[in-house]
C-alpha cells in the first residue's frame, strides 16, 4: 500500500495544510484592497466550483470555503509524499508555482470559467504564498532533526 506521507509526519503534514490553507489567500485579497477591486471575486469564483455562479453570497462563501479546503488538502497529500525533508521550503515553492500553471492555465480554462477569469499573477502569488505557508511550516513542525 502506498504511505502517502513518505517523508513527514501527520503532524507536521496538519500544520502545514492548516498553515498553507488559512493565509495563501492573502496576496490576491491585498491586491484587490490595495487596487479597488472586489476582494470576494476569487472567493466567488472558487464557489462557483461546485454551486450556481448566481448564487446567494453565504452559499457561494461556504462552497469556496469547502474548494479550498478539499483543494488544499490534496495538495497537501501530494506534497507530503513528493517533497524531500532537505530544502522542503524552496521546493514547495517551486511545486506550487507547477501547480499554479496547471491549475490556471490548464484546469481553469477547461472546466472553470469563473476561475480562468481571475487576474493570472494575483493567483499565482497565492500558489506561491500556499507554498511558503506549507513549506515553512513542514519545517517549523519538524518532528525529527
Amino acid at each position: 500500500m502506498l504511505e502517502l506521507h513518505r517523508n513527514f509526519a501527520r503532524r507536521e503534514l496538519v500544520c502545514g495544510w492548516l498553515a498553507a490553507t488559512l493565509f495563501s489567500g492573502a496576496p490576491s485579497t491585498l491586491y484587490a484592497l490595495a487596487t479597488g477591486s472586489d476582494p470576494l471575486e476569487a472567493t466567488r469564483a472558487a464557489g462557483a466550483m461546485l454551486v450556481h455562479p448566481a448564487s446567494a453570497p453565504p452559499i457561494l462563501v461556504a462552497a469556496a470555503a469547502a474548494v479550498h479546503f478539499t483543494v488544499s488538502l490534496f495538495w497537501t497529500v501530494v506534497f507530503g509524499w513528493a517533497l524531500p525533508r532537505r530544502g522542503v521550503v524552496v521546493w514547495s515553492v517551486l511545486g506550487s508555482a507547477a501547480v499554479a500553471v496547471l491549475d490556471l492555465r490548464v484546469i481553469a480554462p477547461a472546466f472553470f470559467p469563473s476561475l480562468a477569469a481571475l487576474a493570472f499573477w494575483p493567483q499565482f502569488a497565492d500558489h506561491l504564498m500556499w507554498g511558503a505557508c506549507f513549506g515553512l511550516a513542514l519545517q517549523l513542525c519538524r518532528s525529527t532533526p
